[in-house]
């Protein structure tokens, strides 16, 4: 069975080596570096916390799978730090977690359970054990050798199913195919349409960014999710991405972040809230900027994945795929060759 695969972010590579385990030719189109865009970064934050219980049985069932990555590549994709998640709607995210039977604790500001650069947080909070910081460059070099030169640097401007084949139009000449699958992350909604699929086209920028950690702070210090922060930032994603520095990205509100802003508008607006957010309720960081990462996001969808089939033709689309993909690669490598939908999870 001849497969494209176009995008090689963690999706697309994951999903090209559960394709190549199971038999199949396959080829993975990117048209610039392999894990370089939404994929692209030094960590990402893990945990089975989720607000319903499937979520959380897919995340431990990904877990599992990363564990298997780590016994392969000789090296552990996570660092097993914890993740604590504190605000509006914890304990819908405390009920999940009990009815997956995952592990728990729900804890007050100043437990002992908690290394969070402050205390100022009203609780209670949830301590996921599972959770911690993914080595996003394990996963690079892992993923890249073991799919070898299957990666093919192409720009794919066309989709067109014909028959029982697909025509892949791309730099260097088309491919006939015998099915596609589509995770190319921004790039997915233009490409979904020329096969006749509706995927979220909306985007937003977004920009992460690190700062200082002060001396003393306890440490290793867990990854944080904080929901429903006052103003400007709806909730955050925090973590170490490497010692000595605390990384932060806040859902920025209204139009500084908006697609037509531009990236360069919208670092601007997110360093400002950012580094106010941190000025204010983390004691423990220097308010100082050291590094960003800039992403694209789709304000339409939320923590989860979807699928889309028509035909030959398999679209994947969601948002902090990175915490699933060695289980998504599984999942859409046998959809693909069983010719089915893999069922979607996520917010509803």
């Amino acid at each position: 069975m001849r497969v494209a695969v176009i995008g090689g972010g963690v999706v697309g590579l994951s999903t090209t080596l559960g394709l190549v385990g199971l038999g199949a030719d396959v080829t993975c189109y990117e048209r610039g570096d392999p894990m370089g865009e939404r994929s692209a970064g030094e960590t990402r934050i893990f945990r089975l916390a989720h607000a319903y219980p499937d979520m959380v049985d897919l995340a431990a069932r990904a877990r599992r799978a990363f564990t298997g990555w780590s016994e392969r590549a000789g090296v552990p994709m996570i660092e097993d730090v914890g993740t604590v998640v504190s605000g509006a709607g914890t304990d819908e995210w405390v009920a999940a977690m009990a009815a997956a039977g995952a592990g728990h604790e729900v804890v007050e500001a100043g437990s002992p359970l908690l290394r969070l650069p402050t205390d100022r947080f009203a609780g209670p909070a949830l301590v996921d054990p599972a959770g911690g910081v993914i080595r996003v460059d394990r996963v690079t070099a892992f993923l890249t050798a073991a799919v070898g030169n299957r990666v093919r640097r192409a720009h794919v401007y066309g989709i067109e199913e014909t028959g029982d084949r697909v025509t892949v139009s791309a730099d260097g000449g088309p491919e006939h195919v015998d099915a596609v699958v589509l995770c190319a992350g921004a790039g997915t909604s233009p490409l979904a349409a020329t096969a006749g699929i509706y995927t979220p086209p909306a985007l937003e920028h977004h920009v992460r960014f690190s700062f200082p950690v002060r001396p003393g702070a306890p440490g290793p210090l867990q990854c944080w999710i904080t929901k429903d922060e006052p103003s400007t930032y709806q909730h955050t994603s925090q973590h170490t991405p490497h010692p000595g520095t605390w990384t932060v990205g806040a859902q920025v509100a209204g139009p500084a972040v908006a697609w037509e802003a531009g990236p360069e508008a919208a670092e601007r607006a997110s360093r400002e809230v950012v580094t106010d957010y941190v000025a204010r309720h983390l004691p423990a960081i220097e308010p100082r900027v050291v590094g960003r990462l800039y992403c694209t996001h789709n304000p339409d969808l939320g923590d989860g994945f979807r699928f889309v089939r028509r035909g030959r033709v398999l679209a994947v689309y969601g948002e902090n795929l990175f915490k699933f993909a060695p289980l998504l690669g599984t999942m859409i490598a046998r959809a693909v060759a069983d010719g089915t939908t893999p069922t979607e999870a996520g917010d509803r």
